[in-house]
């Protein structure tokens, strides 16, 4: 299986190190989250495959988190909770969960869990990468820009420019070089397509709030500090 890699939202050090144990021996990538306050920021450093999400956690529950990571992922999110009646499992899969393992629980059977919950989301599906720069996150599967409360819907052209420019941002990116991401599926774009994409990119961005988002930088290209 590929190197995929799982965020485990677990307060419970004993359990969150025996789930890290037999991820690793399966050739997989765990992380633990350590900032409860913040786990969205977490979850955006680490791009996960998959999230492995307990209920009862410091300050916020996991529904809250999993309703925050819905908002910017499709990525798997399973949960892993002592509260396992059905009232806690029904909102869980309200709030966006793919699954739900009750504790006590096997390993072995929690992991069968994870690797089909990884094949049903990538072997057809590819990634679920999320970009993140300056505190706006980029759904790439989605295809949207998630900031503060808002979100706006990109169409494909908009994201491919905005994810070459999250992806180098610091750095200017050319016009060539976006009308290059931009032919790798589209039969042809002229530089009146680009300027038209650009322009209706920073529409999108001004309505949420990030309207010097992209700068241009004259004879140059774009960039995003």
């Amino acid at each position: 299986m590929e190197n995929h890699r799982i965020l485990i939202v677990e307060d419970d050090e004993a359990i969150a190190g025996a789930v890290s144990r037999i991820i690793e021996s399966w050739g997989l990538t765990p992380r633990c989250v350590r900032d409860f306050r913040d786990v969205l920021r977490e979850f955006t450093d680490f791009d996960p495959h998959l999230v492995l999400m307990d209920i009862t956690l410091p300050f916020f529950n996991g529904y809250h988190w999993c309703s925050e990571i819905r908002r910017v992922s499709n990525v798997p999110i399973l949960f892993l909770s002592s509260a396992a009646d059905n009232l806690n499992i029904v909102m869980a899969m309200n709030m966006g969960a793919d699954d739900f393992i009750a504790k006590p629980f096997d390993l072995e059977v929690l992991m069968a869990k994870v690797q089909a919950l990884l094949r049903r989301a990538y072997d057809f599906a590819g990634t679920g990468k999320v970009l993140e720069c300056g505190g706006a996150v980029l759904d790439i599967p989605g295809g949207a820009l998630v900031y503060g409360e808002g979100r706006a819907e990109l169409t494909k052209n908009e994201l491919r420019i905005l994810q070459a420019l999250m992806e180098k941002h610091g750095s200017v990116v050319s016009r060539d070089a976006l009308m290059l991401r931009l032919w790798q599926t589209d039969s042809f774009v002229d530089e009146n397509t680009l300027t038209v994409n650009v322009t209706r990119l920073r529409r999108k961005l001004e309505a949420l709030g990030l309207g010097d988002f992209i700068k241009t930088r004259k004879g140059l290209g774009y960039i995003i500090d």
